[in-house]
């Protein structure tokens, strides 16, 4: 069985890696979906953001796992893989929320499209892409976020 995991991974932080290596463990593939989205501005380049996906999983041995990149809708995408299965991390309440009804509207769109949500490790469930972008802005220190490969990256974005 496969799943997809969409987002747009811009950056990779440890809680996104965590639910890949979960997802490895419980499903025989894994399709790390980069959403392309033109109406917003990411700091990195899709093959930026592949090759950073693409160094973490042979870092981590995760063969099972691709990456793939998709524009529109999700369902679309889950369709031309022949998935019914995507899967979400949850960090709070109100994501979950929010992931409920587009799970709601996905399933509509796609008969039989399951969504599955994993909560975050409470490790990581404060983290995110854009909070990562902000304190690396300030010349933070991103280290507990994201990997060194990930935090040399960003420093380069950032000229620190």
């Amino acid at each position: 069985m496969k799943v997809i995991y969409p987002g747009s991974f811009d950056p990779l932080t440890y809680g996104h890696l965590d639910i890949i290596k979960r997802l490895n463990g419980m499903f025989d593939e894994v399709i790390v979906a980069i959403l392309i989205n033109e109406e917003k501005k990411s700091l990195f380049s899709l093959d930026e953001r592949e090759e950073m996906i693409r160094e973490e999983l042979r870092e981590h041995k995760l063969d099972n796992v691709t990456i793939k990149s998709f524009d529109g809708l999700m369902v679309n995408f889950a369709k031309k893989e022949n998935c019914k299965v995507i899967a979400r991390g949850l960090r709070a309440v109100a994501d979950y929320e929010y992931e409920k009804n587009i799970a709601r509207i996905n399933s509509s769109l796609y008969e039989g499209l399951e969504t599955i949500f994993l909560l975050a490790n409470s490790n990581y469930s404060f983290i995110s892409s854009s909070g990562v972008k902000e304190v690396a802005s300030f010349k933070g220190d991103i280290s507990p976020f994201v990997s060194k490969n990930v935090e040399n990256r960003i420093r380069e974005k950032y000229n620190y």
